[in-house]
């Protein structure tokens, strides 16, 4: 059983990761910013603690003995949706592609400044933290082909009322396309709207997050009826939008 953090609590993090200097580095200095901060050495210290905390986000390294940051990844999305932030001392951009294909949220490269990992931090929970002002739900549930994304609670539902699970990454860019209905978007339009903007001019992430919606929403992911490429123009979204 998980349990549920309280909303007045302060930010709750987890750190993974197997060297403990930069454990001790990054716990201190993200307490001293007003989080509360737990560690882990590997996953499975990790999942023990998930069974008392939820977290708002988890920073997760990639170089791990045993099971790595891509596996922990991988099991954590199983189970939840919180935000995740990997960390890597390799500057390799399949394995920014292979985490976020897990449905990692970020992506930081050691060395880093502390400071630039607070702000990432903060980018990401304000995003999946955005809920509809009270008094505007009105427009807040915007429905195509009988799926429903709710804005007030960031919930994608299925046709056959099950929530499915998305990452914040992913939520913008779903969001993203379905404001913007039968309309062609390009990759720049969509990093800008999802504020990526911080990505390189090569940077695949959109793709990545379009593949990981595509398995999510469409039957065969490989000839995709909701999420069209249009070669050299960027993203078609073809279903009618309708809010309620």
């Amino acid at each position: 059983m998980i349990v549920m953090s309280n909303k007045f609590s302060k930010t709750k993090l987890a750190i993974v990761d197997d060297d403990p200097e930069i454990r001790e580095l990054l716990r201190r200095f993200l307490t001293e910013q007003g989080n509360e901060v737990h560690s882990a050495s590997n996953g499975a210290e990790l999942f023990s603690l998930l069974e008392e905390h939820e977290f708002d986000l988890i920073i997760l390294d990639v170089m791990m003995p045993g099971d790595d940051g891509f596996e922990v990844c991988r099991k954590l999305r199983a189970r939840t949706n919180t935000p995740v932030i990997m960390l890597t001392a390799v500057n390799e951009e399949t394995d920014r592609i292979v985490g976020l294909e897990l449905g990692a949220d970020d992506y930081i490269t050691k060395p880093f400044n502390p400071r630039e990992l607070s702000a990432r931090i903060k980018a990401i929970l304000r995003r999946s933290g955005e809920k509809e002002p009270q008094g505007a739900a009105v427009g807040s549930l915007l429905k195509f082909d009988n799926w429903a994304l709710d804005k007030s609670t960031r919930r994608l539902i299925s046709p056959d009322g099950m929530e499915m699970t998305l990452s914040a990454g992913e939520y913008d860019l779903l969001l993203a396309l379905v404001e913007n209905p039968q309309r062609v978007m390009s990759r720049d339009q969509l990093l800008d709207i999802t504020r990526q903007r911080s990505a390189g001019p090569f940077d695949r992430s959109i793709d990545v997050q379009i593949s990981r919606l595509r398995q999510k929403l469409e039957d065969d992911a490989k000839t995709p009826r909701y999420i069209k490429t249009v070669r050299g123009g960027g993203y078609f979204f073809t279903p009618a939008v309708t809010k309620e």
